[in-house]
């Protein structure tokens, strides 16, 4: 089993149910374990034109899966949720990224692990910070560190009795 960190945001057709409901089709996964789910973070959208803020956050995954297996199931989930792919950084119904694989260091056209922006998203930090402050990437960035050093401009935690 090797333990991988997803990243989930959602800013368009009620992004709370589309973040609840990929939650549940991760732990549904084939040859995987849902270990952890961080909590939720509304975030100011970064991106063109105006749009709507983002529900974000993170799950801690044990897989057998490859990690283009599992890059292939995120998407795949993806397009269950009705995600379409029409402008990079656009309003999204869904997004899932694989944001770390064990301690594996991936560069390939359809996948860069660990994430090639953790260390500019606060809104990836924060949840990654929730589930693993410990968590050391394969590139060799400390999430404790990243924490540290990032803001939380535009970014706030959802409370219990918001979701």
């Amino acid at each position: 089993m090797t333990l991988c960190f997803i990243g989930l945001g959602s800013n368009l057709a009620n992004p709370q149910q589309q973040v609840n409901d990929a939650v549940k089709a991760l732990s549904q996964l084939a040859d995987t374990e849902l270990l952890a789910c961080s909590p939720w973070y509304r975030s100011t959208a970064i991106g063109p034109g105006q749009q709507d803020d983002y529900v974000n956050g993170a799950v801690m995954l044990n897989t057998q899966l490859s990690p283009l297996t599992l890059l292939d199931q995120l998407q795949a989930i993806e397009q269950q949720q009705q995600r379409v792919r029409i402008q990079r950084w656009g309003p999204r119904t869904l997004d899932l990224d694989l944001l770390a694989y064990g301690e594996q260091v991936i560069e390939q056209p359809r996948l860069s692990v660990p994430h090639p922006r953790i260390a500019e998203r606060n809104f990836v930090i924060y949840p990654l910070y929730d589930l693993a402050p410990e968590l050391k990437l394969a590139n060799g960035l400390c999430i404790k560190s990243l924490r540290a050093q990032c803001g939380d401009e535009g970014l706030q935690r959802i409370s219990d009795s918001e979701q």
